[in-house]
């Protein structure tokens, strides 16, 4: 934690990485040290240049020559840095040095992966060395898995305390999915075997929680308007996650994570689009032209980010009482998710936080401090409706 800079970015030439670094020179505090980092400088000097625009202090950020394939430049930025940013991914392929690097010496890092095989491999392999360093290694803090996982701990934090309870996150979403997302999505449908490996290691070796379960729930108990789909993201094991490490989530917790769809057509669109892109995704020929489709490094303009929206409504039940809350925002793939990565960066090297090491969710490391930062950019956090008596299965409210 002795770095000279507060933050390193590391890929502010790719396009969610130019997001966040804009993001950070309008909003990073008076003070805070940072700079840039990727593998070609003159890219970097150009990516300067335009953040001067925007702040002119940001024409004296240092350029730091980084390359994810290079692990002796890997380590140079992770001895640099009190915490560092990468966007560069797909991360099973690109993102491990960094990993093991800033366990190693002790960096905070945060990335924007919903690549659960990676998440789960880089547990087994540096969870550990991470705890002695005191490194915080925090996976998923863009759209995967910030509204799910702070959004499940906010719901959590209206309910009593020291009871079983049951919270169900409905997804509404009016948004291009990113290129890296898309390329992400593929590698994860071309090696299921793998993900379903990683997921094994890591469950031989992860302790659960003593006295206490944490579970996702596949089946939502409570009533939609329309229809309630399973997401296979990551976002529902993260929230678990998070319900095992803190005593708060109650004895007894379970977490669904769904898409709600008003009508028949789209739910069987989904489902089409879903089973297309896995069969896709294992041929060889096919995957190339599924990544060839958008790269990893580009996005939609801001005009079109700008009628981009999303809501994660959730219902949570326990002792008596029932609450309805939501997380909402605006483009969720690109301007939301750099909001989002950047403030936990900030939160991380500036804010006073419970004390944690190792591979751990945004809800454990930062919690409420990163939902204060969150809603002074803009996110909304709210409670919609708290009602007391008695919730059971058949009596969930209207999403």
């Amino acid at each position: 934690m002795a770095g000279r800079y507060d933050i390193v970015l590391f890929g502010a030439t790719g396009f969610t990485g130019g997001l966040t670094a804009a993001y950070l020179a309008l909003h990073a505090e008076a003070g805070t040290t940072w700079a840039l980092a990727g593998r070609d400088l003159g890219r970097l000097a150009a990516v300067r240049e335009r953040l001067a625009e925007l702040n002119p202090a940001c024409g004296e950020l240092a350029l730091l020559r980084c390359d994810a394939s290079d692990a002796s430049s890997v380590e140079d930025v992770a001895r640099s840095a009190r915490v560092v940013i990468t966007t560069v991914g797909p991360y099973a392929r690109l993102g491990e040095p960094l990993v093991a690097a800033c366990a190693r010496f002790g960096t905070d890092y945060v990335d924007l992966t919903g690549e659960s095989a990676f998440v789960d491999r880089m547990y087994v392999k540096y969870h550990d060395e991470a705890v002695r360093s005191g490194a915080r290694i925090v996976h998923a803090c863009g759209f995967d898995s910030i509204p799910a996982d702070l959004g499940a701990y906010f719901t959590v934090k209206q309910l009593p305390e020291g009871v079983p309870l049951r919270v169900e996150g409905f997804l509404r979403v009016h948004a291009e999915a990113s290129g890296g997302t898309l390329h992400s999505a593929v590698g994860v449908f071309a090696d299921l075997g793998g993900l379903v490996r990683a997921g094994r290691e890591r469950r031989r070796v992860e302790r659960a929680p003593a006295g206490r379960a944490a579970r996702v729930s596949r089946v939502p108990k409570t009533r939609v308007r329309g229809w309630a789909l399973p997401l296979p993201t990551i976002d529902p094991r993260v929230v678990v996650r998070s319900a095992a490490a803190m005593e708060r989530y109650g004895p007894d917790f379970s977490y669904g994570h769904f898409v709600a769809v008003r009508r028949l057509r789209g739910v069987v669109g989904l489902v089409a689009a879903g089973g297309a892109l896995v069969v896709l995704s294992v041929l060889p020929p096919t995957r190339r032209r599924l990544l060839g489709l958008r790269s990893s490094g580009e996005g939609p303009s801001e005009e079109r980010r700008g009628r981009h929206w999303f809501s994660l409504k959730f219902v949570g039940v326990g002792g008596g009482e029932r609450v309805v809350t939501e997380v909402a925002g605006g483009d969720p793939g690109y301007d939301e998710t750099a909001v989002m990565l950047a403030e936990s960066a900030l939160c991380l090297a500036h804010d006073e936080l419970p004390v944690n090491a190792g591979q751990v969710t945004t809800a454990v490391a930062m919690g409420d401090a990163l939902i204060d930062r969150l809603v002074s950019a803009g996110i909304v956090f709210r409670v919609l409706e708290l009602v007391p008596g008695d919730f059971g299965a058949g009596r969930g409210h209207h999403c």
